[in-house]
C-alpha cells in the first residue's frame, strides 16, 4: 500500500497552501534582521511549524514539531493511513551563492526506509526580500523519492550525504517508485561514489607514505 496523501497528489495542494499563507503574513523582518538569511529562514520555519498541522487537516492524526537541530526532521506527522512522515524544512533566499543543502545521510535514509510506513519529505521554501517584505516565490513539498536524481548529488561526509545540487533547480517526479529510487541510490554509491572515495584514500595513503619516509631519513635533533 502506498500513502494516499502523496500518491494521490494531496501534498501538492499543501505546498500551495503554505506559499499563500506565508505571503499573507505581515512584515516580520526589521532593519536589523533583514540582512540575515539565518534569521529569515528560522522565522519562516517557525511560521510553517505553527500551521502545518492545520493544512494537513483530516490526513493528520498525530503531529510533532519538537526536534533538535541534529535530527532528521523539523516536523513529523502520522497520517490517517498510519504512515509516519518526517519533514525536513529548508529555505532558500534568491541571490545567495551557497545553495547545496544537505538532506540526510545515505545510511540514515537506508535504515529509515527499512519500514514501508516511513516517509522522509522535503519542504523547500524559496523566497526573496523586497524592502522588509519576504516574498515567497515557490514552495516544493515531496517525499525524497519523488526528487529526480538529476538535481541530487552525494557529498563526501560520513557514509555519504544526499545533497541538492542547486536549490534553484529542484525537479519532482510525481508518483516515482521508492524501490527504483533506492536502487538508483545503491548503484550510485557502489559504482561511482565509493570507488571514487577509495581512489582518494589510496592517494592520501601514498602521500603520507612519502611523508613518513621523509621523516625516517631525517636526523633526530
Amino acid at each position: 500500500m502506498k500513502p494516499t496523501f502523496y500518491y494521490g497528489g494531496h501534498y501538492r495542494d499543501l505546498a500551495l497552501q503554505v506559499k499563500d499563507y506565508l505571503n499573507d503574513q505581515a512584515d516580520f523582518l526589521s532593519i536589523e534582521t533583514v540582512r540575515s538569511t539565518r534569521t529569515a529562514g528560522d522565522a519562516l520555519e517557525g511560521m510553517i511549524a505553527d500551521v502545518f498541522n492545520d493544512f494537513l487537516g483530516d490526513f493528520c492524526q498525530e503531529y510533532s514539531r519538537d526536534f533538535s537541530r541534529r535530527a532528521m526532521a523539523d516536523l513529523a506527522f502520522i497520517d490517517s493511513e498510519n504512515f509516519y512522515t518526517i519533514v525536513d524544512v529548508k529555505t532558500h533566499r534568491e541571490g545567495t551563492e551557497f545553495n547545496m543543502p544537505n538532506l540526510t545521510s545515505v545510511e540514515r535514509i537506508s535504515r529509515f526506509y527499512e519500514s514501508k510506513t516511513n516517509v522522509f519529505s522535503l519542504l523547500m521554501v524559496k523566497y526573496k526580500v523586497e524592502s522588509l517584505q519576504v516574498v515567497v516565490t515557490d514552495v516544493k513539498f515531496a517525499p525524497i523519492e519523488f526528487l529526480d536524481w538529476s538535481c541530487l548529488t552525494i557529498g563526501a561526509l560520513g557514509w555519504g550525504q544526499i545533497q541538492i545540487k542547486n536549490s534553484n533547480n529542484i525537479q519532482i517526479v510525481h508518483g516515482y517508485s521508492r524501490k527504483q529510487w533506492m536502487l538508483h541510490l545503491c548503484d550510485l554509491l557502489m559504482n561511482i561514489f565509493y570507488p571514487g572515495e577509495i581512489l582518494k584514500i589510496e592517494g592520501r595513503v601514498g602521500r603520507f607514505e612519502q611523508v613518513r619516509q621523509f621523516w625516517l631519513d631525517q636526523p633526530d635533533t
